[in-house]
């Protein structure tokens, strides 16, 4: 007989393995027995009865038996210290336990504490330009002293450049794996992944033997939006998984900020997408991040003034815009749509020019402050 906390843990590892319970139904299930052991114990009439599972998903759980192969998933963990984290543990992530797909299971190996009072997800192309290395590096650099967690997907590009900066700067940072901890992909990264398991750490939903396969980087995307504060977007088109992490954030209600680039790089144009559907606040530096999340910059330099802004050379849109948020600490993005009479393709124009400029600077909760 397994000890107590081990048979529960097996319990917990093979409510993860059942078919046809997903993310969603096993949190809702969690929320009505408790425990897993209570969920495995419980009769098909209690388990059908609960909201959103239904008679084929109850089913499912009381014909489960395969409870040996997460008892065989122990082993592994002890040998390696890894912490596995069920829904209801105090060491879970608790932004991530928020969404409503958050993991059944997670596996973590590293030091770092995944409830710190800051975390930030860094994420880009993996192919990536001179301009998005220098970008992330400066980032990291200017953040270096403000105990932020860095949280990427440990990809090649963006992923590995803001790893390994947010290490040479002395930042804890997390890797999300697409497989189990029994492997790194890609191979190269091998080394990385030793020096983050020692300032910060790995994390994955997938247990041992599990391999990177295609399916599985989307649910990795929204363990990265999802445990973070906001979502800062370096460099991507406007396809891939870059955009697919930034949309989670989006819909989990956390703020997105992005880097803007030329308008003719097709690397750049996924950020400029977002900022231009105000999906994204325009990104120019660390401050600014720090700034709009509420965070003081403990290693911040003096300020500087800010040059004179002539508002003589505003288009009309963008003097609609300036009139509306006078007098106000702060103006919604709904309240310019409502109160302009522009389109949104006209709000959203002018909000960037205004910002390139530095006359409004994009706030918390899609709100805009001036500074003229």
């Amino acid at each position: 007989m397994l000890a107590y906390k081990q048979e529960d843990l097996v319990y917990q590892i093979a409510l993860s393995t059942v078919p046809n319970i997903g993310p969603v139904q096993a949190k809702i299930l969690v929320e009505h027995f408790n425990s897993a052991e209570a969920i495995f114990k419980a009769s098909f009439d209690e388990l059908s009865n609960v909201e959103n599972i239904g008679t084929v998903r109850a089913g499912s759980i009381t014909a489960f038996g395969n409870f040996a192969a997460a008892e065989q998933q122990i082993p592994f963990l002890e040998k390696y210290k890894i912490q596995p984290l069920f829904l209801t543990s105090p060491a879970y992530p608790q932004r991530l336990l928020h969404c409503n797909d958050a993991p059944t299971m997670l596996y973590y190996r590293g030091n770092a504490d995944l409830n710190t009072a800051k975390v930030i997800s860094v994420i880009g192309t993996r192919g990536c330009t001179h301009y998005g290395r220098q970008v992330t590096e400066k980032l990291m650099a200017d953040m270096a002293g403000s105990n932020i967690l860095v949280v990427s997907g440990l990809a090649l590009g963006i992923d590995a450049v803001a790893h390994k900066a947010a290490i040479t700067n002395r930042l804890s940072t997390i890797g999300v794996l697409a497989h189990g901890l029994d492997t790194i992909y890609p191979y190269q990264h091998k080394t990385l992944a030793k020096e983050m398991t020692e300032q910060g750490g790995l994390l994955t939903e997938f247990s041992q033997g599990v391999q990177p396969d295609k399916h599985n980087f989307p649910k990795r995307n929204r363990i990265v939006a999802g445990m973070a504060d906001a979502t800062v977007v370096i460099e991507t088109g406007v396809k891939g998984g870059s955009m697919i992490t930034a949309n989670l954030a989006y819909s989990y209600n956390r703020e997105v900020l992005a880097f803007p680039g030329k308008a003719t790089d097709a690397k750049s144009a996924g950020c400029n997408h977002l900022i231009k559907t105000n999906k994204a606040i325009l990104l120019t530096d660390a401050q600014q991040l720090l700034d709009t999340l509420g965070w003081e910059n403990t290693t911040a330099a003096a300020a500087t003034p800010t040059p004179a802004v002539d508002l003589s050379s505003l288009t009309t849109e963008e003097q609609t815009i300036l009139n509306i948020c006078r007098n106000k600490e702060l103006t919604h993005i709904e309240e310019l749509y409502g109160q302009s009479g522009l389109s949104s393709g006209a709000v959203a124009t002018a909000l960037l020019q205004l910002e390139l400029q530095g006359i409004l600077i994009a706030q918390a909760g899609k709100n805009y402050q001036l500074t003229v």
